[in-house]
């Protein structure tokens, strides 16, 4: 008796015995690997740490992050900077923009030299783009403006100085907000040299890519112990970063818990060690110290 197979029959037992012929190749290789005594890669250990409060003034500007000088304190949100005494926490001055207008999402600054630098975007609208602008804090008044155009990067949430350049975070989201073709996992640490120009780029580790779904990194700034050091969108979490000796992922070396709901942050320029970041369901800034990394 003799037997048939059909073309579609025939094709599917060709496709099945290939599988099994690529899974026992997959198998042999492992097994070569293992023989040549390749590891599978493990992770720098992640350890933990946690801050203290030194403490927390009221401030209605407290919704997207604060930065400090030798004598101030700054309360962020969108279209509105508040300047603060950091011995009293008593409003001195406030620079307000327009609803609406050019700058719509300032959404972290530092000082230095009696400026303030923040980086501000367009969110939520898209297409996304982002800008610099810069405010004298003596007079509270709108100084400069450096436009980044739109960026493939997505939307520009912090920078900072490095090097002889700067490194920034670029966020993506995965509601109406985002890219739909883009979620928070394209989120990243770019490189760039004075002239705003790239020069290279980083991703972000999983370990807090899940932690900070559906948003990304709010704040970041270096350390002067060569830590980058980011939070997230609202978890009381910091993530210090160390830069990879190879590949393009931030390895995650440690986790600071911090009494700030994430969001932007900068170090104090007097103290090191020392953070200036917000609660926005308190509309507090928090002022705080970060122990030591070993």
């Amino acid at each position: 008796m003799r037997f048939f197979l059909s073309a579609t029959a025939i094709a599917l037992l060709a496709t099945a015995t290939a599988a099994q012929a690529q899974d026992l190749t997959r198998e042999q290789r492992r097994a070569q690997w293992e023989a040549m005594g390749i590891e599978d890669y493990q992770p720098p250990a992640i350890a933990d740490y946690e801050a203290e409060l030194v403490e927390g003034f009221p401030a209605i500007e407290a919704g997207q992050g604060a930065a400090a000088d030798a004598e101030h304190f700054y309360a962020i949100v969108n279209y509105v900077i508040g300047k603060y005494d950091r011995d009293t926490g008593e409003l001195v001055a406030r620079w307000k923009g327009t609803r609406g207008g050019p700058i719509g999402h300032l959404n972290s600054c530092y000082t230095e030299s009696g400026k303030l630098y923040c980086a501000n975007s367009n969110h939520p609208d898209l297409p996304m783009g982002s800008s610099i602008e810069i405010f004298d804090t003596e007079t509270m008044t709108h100084e400069a403006s450096k436009s980044l155009g739109m960026m493939d990067e997505g939307s520009l949430v912090w920078f900072d100085r490095y090097k002889d350049g700067w490194i920034a975070g670029f966020a993506h989201y995965d509601d109406e907000t985002g890219l739909p073709f883009k979620d928070h996992t394209y989120a990243s640490i770019v490189l760039f040299d004075k002239q705003w120009r790239r020069t290279g780029g980083y991703m972000l580790p999983n370990s807090i890519l899940e932690k900070m779904a559906p948003q990304a990194a709010s704040g970041g700034a270096m350390g002067d112990d060569g830590y980058l050091y980011v939070m997230g969108h609202d978890l009381p979490e910091m993530y210090v970063l160390q830069f990879p000796k190879m590949g393009p992922t931030m390895e995650h070396v440690a986790t600071i818990s911090v009494p700030a709901e994430g969001q932007a942050f900068s170090f104090d320029p007097l103290e090191r060690r020392h953070i200036w970041a917000i609660s926005r369901p308190a509309r507090q800034v928090r002022h705080f110290v970060i122990p030591e990394i070993d």
